[in-house]
């Protein structure tokens, strides 16, 4: 198992110490989105999957994928695994770091909806669909038992996204089915033909990096302009909505901006195909630092306090959705329209769930 360390060791132990570190940070990110996505859950249960969830759900799912890479890769390393250096190695690695990424797509989706809200021919009817939105969620109680059936077999089935949600969802699955067929093409190169693995891979993680520049560029334009379309409404919580989008827009667009950087000019995210003794100094460890801790852990930490707002609870769910649809039923004014900035963190955006675009 020894790879050949000039201390016998088959793992340096700077990398394996920064390996930990970053595992147990992944750790606490994905304990909190799940414990978190479980309280919204057993408080009111009755309002389904919202976006708020759904991120959480992602949140955590990219987080322990992290977490089971750092825990893996100093074992499959010192077992010196073919299948880790090659494929397996590459689908651990990848999987992690578009589940972020599409978190903040979705997020996206949202912030173009509200920047685009009165400009947009196509949701000329938003009034009307926000109200039926709320008064399906209000008849919740009379729908027909094969219906709540179905809903509770498979709850995401359940889920209505705008037009550019579903735009947003297509991207995500034209990413995920580049990334199988990569992985595909790594596989075939481990065997006596033309493919080189190593090449692939390296194709693969610059495609990627630009998708992540190109996203950090749009969080910038699209959070800056929302930031200052909030601004100018007068309403109690529009202080507090703004920072959170500007917070939500620096900390994606730095953190995206330095992961993708990193992985267009260093091997940092190749880390699974490395021999331990290329590791340099300190300079390989700070990199690693940066393109996880900076471009993963610290927006997925920032994106939970921003959505960490609780549903309201099922006892005053009713009283709610109740005002908000009298509320609609008048008018939808610029204030009303602003509160669904992002992931629902207001009791009404908690009550519309996905149905907020047409």
């Amino acid at each position: 198992m020894n790879l050949g360390l000039e201390d016998g060791r088959c793992f340096p132990p700077v990398l394996a110490n920064v390996n930990g570190a970053l595992a147990g940070v992944d750790g606490v990110i994905a304990a909190t989105a799940f414990v978190q996505l479980m309280r919204m859950h057993l408080r009111n249960p009755i309002i389904g999957w919202t976006r708020q969830k759904v991120f959480h759900l992602m949140i955590g799912f990219s987080n322990f994928g992290c977490l089971t890479y750092f825990v893996v890769t100093p074992f499959a390393t010192c077992n010196k695994s073919m299948c880790w250096s090659h494929a397996c190695g590459f689908i651990l690695m990848a999987c992690p770091k578009i589940l972020l990424p599409a978190a903040f797509l979705l997020l996206l989706s949202f912030w173009v909806d509200q920047c685009h809200q009165t400009n947009d021919d196509d949701e000329e009817d938003e009034d009307s669909d926000l109200e039926e939105a709320l008064l399906d969620n209000i008849k919740t109680a009379t729908r027909s038992p094969i219906l709540d059936n179905h809903r509770n077999c498979c709850p995401l089935l359940a889920i209505q996204a705008g037009s550019r949600q579903k735009i947003a969802v297509l991207v995500i699955f034209l990413v995920v089915l580049i990334m199988v067929a990569f992985s595909m093409l790594i596989w075939i190169g481990m065997g006596k033909n033309p493919i080189d693995s190593s090449v692939v891979a390296r194709v693969y993680i610059d495609f990627f990096a630009i998708l992540i520049l190109i996203l950090a560029g749009a969080l910038a334009f699209y959070g800056s302009k929302l930031f200052f379309k909030i601004s100018k409404v007068r309403y109690d919580k529009a202080s507090t909505e703004m920072w959170k989008v500007a917070g939500l827009a620096v900390v994606s667009v730095v953190c995206f901006t330095a992961s993708g950087l990193i992985a267009l000019t260093t091997d940092i995210p190749l880390m699974y195909q490395w021999h331990p003794k290329i590791v340099d100094g300190l300079s390989t460890p700070l990199l690693i630092v940066i393109y996880y801790f900076i471009g993963s852990s610290v927006p997925s930490a920032f994106a939970l306090w921003a959505m960490s707002e609780m549903p309201p609870s099922v006892a005053v769910t009713n009283q709610l959705q109740s005002r908000t649809v009298a509320y609609f039923a008048d008018t939808l004014t610029e204030t009303s329209r602003i509160q669904y900035w992002t992931t629902a963190t207001t009791s009404q955006n908690q009550t519309t769930g996905w149905n907020h675009t047409g």
